[in-house]
């Protein structure tokens, strides 16, 4: 498949309203799109990196820097451009895994397009729909969050998760589990404690949490091995997870006994697959986090939570938990699910009116 250019496209997505975690409050969403035009077809990919490096090392504005310093004239040199050659085309540059993931996704889009085939069959989809749950970020107080998770239950989300951190975390837990009894629950810490919190960790236990995701710094996975042997709530880890191989590596030290697969995070959705496949033969199960994306990124972690290891429900929202108005036509719950695409590619594109109106900048790039 031959590449004509690329386009890189700003928007700005206000949210519906604050979200606030251990890493920053974030009230809208810059985010860079990748528009990959070949002959046959034009893919859409999009980079989850947040505006400020809180998150992680990667932010927008240095991703789409690395993309058109970088990613894009490597890939310019060959005439011939599959999505599974891309990774290797990029490896000489290092890091930069959510750059390359939106580039990753934008060449496959394309090619399935032009092959008419969905990014579900590609991947190895086993259903039409998805179980969906929501993430709840840290409230002003247990009154407001009690109100906030009741809103979601009613409008059929099927799992509810929990930011916490130091000072915010036992007491909003018990409040959701006594107010609602036998929902299924759990926590995300995003990395704000230490191997030295862990017996207040295990004052969780009694909660009969799904997991506690990610309570320790990515880089201290064997400190997540300790934590596991003193806290009987299932370890989840995502920040840690880069690669298959990371995944690997984890699970066999016993630091997570359930996996969070953010393709954006590992650098595209060929590498969350084999993620998924290693994590399978190990016997762990894993679900798709998100990263507060638009219809383009959603519709592709829609896809890829249809695989059959994707055993809890994901972070896959419908589009109005975030934004009033989505780039694309909106997803919507169906009874707690969100029904997989099925059209060639990702199976859905901006809205044109919608994308000129919250189309910040565009930046034109031919091979």
């Amino acid at each position: 498949m031959k590449l004509e250019g690329v386009e890189l496209r700003r928007v700005k997505m206000p949210l519906r309203g604050p979200f606030r975690t251990s890493f920053g409050v974030e009230t809208e969403r810059d985010i860079l799109f990748v528009r990959v035009v070949t002959p046959d077809a034009e893919g859409w990919g999009e980079c989850v990196a947040m505006s400020d490096p809180l998150y992680s090392s990667e932010y927008v504005d240095g991703a789409q820097e690395v993309v058109r310093r970088f990613l894009l004239p490597l890939l310019f040199e060959h005439d011939d451009i599959t999505a599974s050659r891309v990774a290797t085309i990029l490896e000489p540059i290092q890091g930069h895994r959510m750059a390359k993931a939106a580039v990753e996704t934008g060449v496959l889009d394309a090619e399935l397009k032009a092959a008419g085939r969905s990014l579900g069959s590609h991947l190895g989809a086993v259903r039409d729909r998805v179980e969906c749950g929501v993430s709840v970020g840290i409230a002003n107080s247990i009154g407001e969050l009690l109100d906030q998770v009741d809103g979601y239950l009613q409008a059929g989300y099927r799992r509810i998760k929990l930011k916490i951190e130091p000072g915010w975390d036992i007491e909003p837990v018990r409040a959701v589990r006594e107010r609602f009894g036998d929902i299924l629950l759990q926590v995300d810490a995003n990395a704000a404690y230490t191997v030295a919190d862990a017996q207040h960790l295990a004052k969780l236990d009694p909660f009969d949490l799904l997991l506690i995701e990610q309570p320790l710094h990515e880089e201290h996975v064997r400190e997540h091995a300790e934590v596991a042997e003193i806290v009987s709530t299932p370890i989840c880890l995502d920040e840690s997870i880069v690669t298959a191989r990371a995944a690997a590596e984890a699970i066999s030290i016993g630091a997570c006994s359930i996996v969070n697969i953010k393709p954006g995070r590992m650098g595209g959705y060929l590498e969350a697959r084999r993620t998924h496949d290693v994590c399978a033969a190990m016997g762990v199960p894993v679900w798709c986090g998100g990263m507060l994306e638009s219809g383009i990124g959603r519709a592709a972690n829609v896809a890829l939570a249809a695989l059959e290891n994707f055993k809890l429900p994901g972070d896959t929202s419908a589009s109005d938990r975030y934004f009033a108005t989505d780039v694309t036509e909106p997803f919507v719950l169906d009874d707690g699910y969100l029904h997989v695409p099925t059209g060639g590619g990702i199976g859905i594109a901006p809205v044109p009116e919608i994308l000129e109106e919250l189309s910040t900048s565009t930046e034109w790039i031919g091979a």
